[in-house]
Parts: C-alpha cells; structure tokens; sequence
C-alpha cells in the first residue's frame, strides 16, 4: 500500500511537472508571436510616418513651385503695366478727372 502511494505520488509530480513544462513552453511562444507582431506593427508605424513626410515633402515642393510661378506672373504683369499707357483724363469735360458743369447743366440738355 505505501509502495502504491509512493508510485501514485511520483506519477502525480511528473504529470503535474509536465503540465508545468508545457504551459511554459505555451507562454514562451505567445511571448514570441506577441514580440513578432509588436515588430511588425512598429514596422508599419515607420512606413506610414515615412509615406507622410514623403507627401508633406512633395506638396511642399507643388506649393513652392506654385508660388514661385504666381511671383514670375505678377513680375510680368507688372512690367507689362508699367508699360500701358495711362488713360487720359483730361478731356470732355473732365479735367484732372473731375466734371467742369453742374449736373443740372447736362440734365437739362437734349442729346
């Protein structure tokens, strides 16, 4: 009777050494399948970070390229207003761009 508890016992501690070796072995490859995937998403993280400093670099470069066009036009523009003759204001009646008569002076005349 104590040699069959005595083997009962020993064949209960291996199982249960066992057991413990397993859900080791369990926790050891969670371990590494959450360390693998933690990996991959930081991964992620830097390409995605990367693409947007890649767009913000190439609607920096689109935005300064449309302002340095924007800059040239205007030059031109101005240059080319510069060169427009003024319109005269000096005529029918409108010195230095102000009437000559009264307003009841041409009211009252018949075209």
């Amino acid at each position: 009777e104590r040699r069959e508890r005595k083997r009962k016992l020993s064949k209960e501690m291996a199982e249960k050494a066992t057991r413990e070796l397993e859900k080791m072995q369990l926790k050891e490859k969670a371990d590494i399948k959450y360390k693998e995937w933690l990996e991959k998403k930081r991964a992620e993280e830097a390409e995605k970070k990367k693409k947007e400093k890649e767009k913000e670099k190439e609607r920096e470069a689109e935005l300064q390229e449309k302002r340095t066009r924007s800059e040239k036009i205007f030059k031109e523009w101005l240059q080319n207003a510069r060169n427009k003759p003024q319109p005269a204001l000096n005529g029918y009646g409108f010195p230095h761009g102000r009437s000559t008569g009264s307003y009841i002076q041409y009211t009252n005349r018949e075209w």
